[in-house]
């Protein structure tokens, strides 16, 4: 697969993702009154297991059908948290250092977070 195919599929499957996050925190901020570092969390985790599915079958599939799931699983999961620990302090940052509105300081993490979870996923999870 050429890699420009690659990263549109990855700006894809991350679009649904961020329209799942978003509607997440909105639903826990707004409707539930949840805070926003607990929205967040929560926003990520529910779009992390829509984005390993995707990402194992349609952005970076092997086509080896013996590939170790459970192994993929796990540099997913470290990708995910390096990628969300950047995204997390980026939002902290933004919304207690520079007083960023909390929605804006959330959309513009998920670009923060897309562009370190494509490499991470790249070139260790699905290589």
């Amino acid at each position: 697969m050429k890699e420009s195919v690659r990263i549109f599929r990855f700006a894809l499957i991350g679009t649904l993702n961020a329209i799942i996050m978003a509607l997440t925190v909105w639903v826990m901020m707004d409707v539930l009154d949840v805070n926003y570092l607990l929205s967040n969390v929560v926003a990520y985790v529910v779009a992390q297991i829509h984005n390993f599915l995707w990402c194992k079958y349609w952005v970076f599939p092997t086509g080896d059908r013996k590939s170790n799931t459970w192994r993929q699983v796990l540099l997913f999961s470290i990708a995910f948290g390096m990628a969300y620990g950047a995204q997390f302090l980026f939002l902290i940052a933004m919304v207690e250092g520079v007083g960023l509105n909390e929605y804006l300081a959330q959309f513009l993490g998920l670009f923060i977070y897309g562009g370190v979870n494509f490499v991470m996923n790249r070139r260790v999870t699905f290589k």
